[in-house]
């Protein structure tokens, strides 16, 4: 049964490109810590970092999503090409408005938290079938979309709130994405594939 699933288009190209989960897992912990060691930091600071980590993580998941949707069926990976290019929007928008008050900042956080949880659910929900344990990528989309549920009931906690919210949320999704990786990894060595 493992290899028959091991055999699928999807899945093979996820065990090749297991690395670009690893990349979008270590930026994810880079940025949790900073948001954790920098809380005082103006909000201009701030929101260029939002906006770098909107970008490079909206970057590798399209990367991750072409890359995988070569060795199988495009449309299965459309959410995940939106859900890139939402991210890739959302960190261009921050760069464009850097001066935006803390309440407006913490709506689009909470936005761009909800829309990309919806994805990753998606996602999951999508590679239930062919990859064992997906409970990882589904715990990474409820984080985020409790992050973005967060944001939206108490949009008036401040920008040091938000700060410790999105370090925590980007630390605890990191470390799914690094588990997912390094699973998705010992499948593909397991099955042959490096």
């Amino acid at each position: 049964m493992t290899q028959a699933i091991a055999g699928l288009p999807g899945v093979q190209a996820l065990k090749e490109h297991w690395w670009a989960l690893l990349i979008r897992g270590i930026v994810a912990i880079l940025f949790g810590i900073v948001c954790f060691a920098e809380t005082g930091a103006a909000i201009y600071a701030l929101v260029l970092i939002i906006g770098a980590f909107f970008v490079i993580d909206g970057v590798l998941m399209v990367v991750g999503a072409i890359r995988s949707s070569s060795a199988s069926n495009t449309a299965q990976w459309w959410w995940q090409i939106i859900g890139g290019i939402v991210g890739i929007a959302a960190g261009v928008l921050t760069f464009m408005w850097p001066g935006i008050t803390a309440l407006t900042l913490t709506i689009f956080v909470g936005a761009w938290a909800i829309v990309t949880g919806i994805f990753e659910l998606m996602t999951a929900i999508r590679l239930r079938k062919v990859i064992p344990n997906e409970w990882l990528w589904i715990i990474n989309g409820i984080l985020s979309i409790i992050l973005g549920v967060l944001i939206f009931m108490y949009p008036g906690g401040g920008i040091v709130a938000l700060t410790w919210l999105l370090g925590f949320y980007a630390i605890l999704a990191g470390i799914t994405m690094l588990a997912l990786a390094f699973r998705l990894r010992g499948l593909a060595h397991n099955v042959g594939v490096a």
